[in-house]
């Protein structure tokens, strides 16, 4: 698993990706929707795998001497491992917006705490939708990612609407650090969990989908 883990971040890995890392500074951009900044972490997947299918990246994967689920396991893990280290990055930019008292984000969720929890539900959302359909066939990237944003973009307005109009996230959640600490850590406890049981169902199902597959 390790030697794939290595072919996908050294052979298959898009060039946008680790610049695409370096977005989680839109989080000191005044008055903008922070979650679509996890968004593009799902774009540098997008742009991955579409490389790959002109690139025959899974069939020279599956000539190695792997198995299908193996291949899917080590591309999952690389998206998860994408995932975590843009939210990781966000950290330290969400310290420095609390430093310069940058005021509340009058466009929805503050960056705080709770976003980063939400952050996590987002991109377990993308993964299942997005290698649900993906895995279904290798070759239809563009359906995977048009229904994986179509899921994910609706999931950020729901949350950036509560933050005006829902009383817990107006209230409690859309306040700055370290406001409400205890509830903002739930939340960031409850989206991790939540990452960890999508993705999860996200692989059984794309392992299922993919050894069917006649390629």
């Amino acid at each position: 698993m390790l030697h794939l883990l290595q072919k996908e971040i050294r052979l298959a890995m898009h060039p946008t990706a680790p610049l695409f890392l370096l977005l989680s500074a839109m989080l000191l951009i005044p008055n903008y929707p922070y979650s679509v900044a996890f968004f593009y972490t799902g774009l540098a997947v997008f742009f991955t795998c579409m490389n790959g299918r002109e690139q025959h990246d899974v069939a020279y994967t599956l000539l190695l001497p792997v198995r299908k689920r193996d291949a899917v396991r080590a591309r999952m893990l690389f998206v998860v491992l994408l995932e975590l280290l843009q939210l990781l990055l966000a950290v330290p930019f969400l310290a420095l917006r609390g430093a310069l008292h940058m005021g509340p984000n009058a466009a929805g969720m503050d960056a705080n705490i709770a976003l980063l929890g939400l952050a996590l539900l987002q991109y377990g959302i993308f993964n299942l939708v997005f290698f649900g359909v993906y895995y279904r066939n290798v070759r239809r990237v563009g359906a995977a990612f048009l229904w994986s944003s179509a899921a994910v973009f609706l999931y950020i307005g729901a949350t950036e609407l509560s933050a005006h109009i829902v009383p817990f996230f107006r209230d409690v959640l859309d306040t700055p650090d370290p406001l409400h600490l205890g509830a903002k850590l739930l939340v960031l406890l409850g989206g991790a969990a939540a990452f960890a049981l999508l993705t999860l169902l996200a692989l059984s199902r794309a392992i299922r989908s993919f050894e069917r597959q006649d390629l």
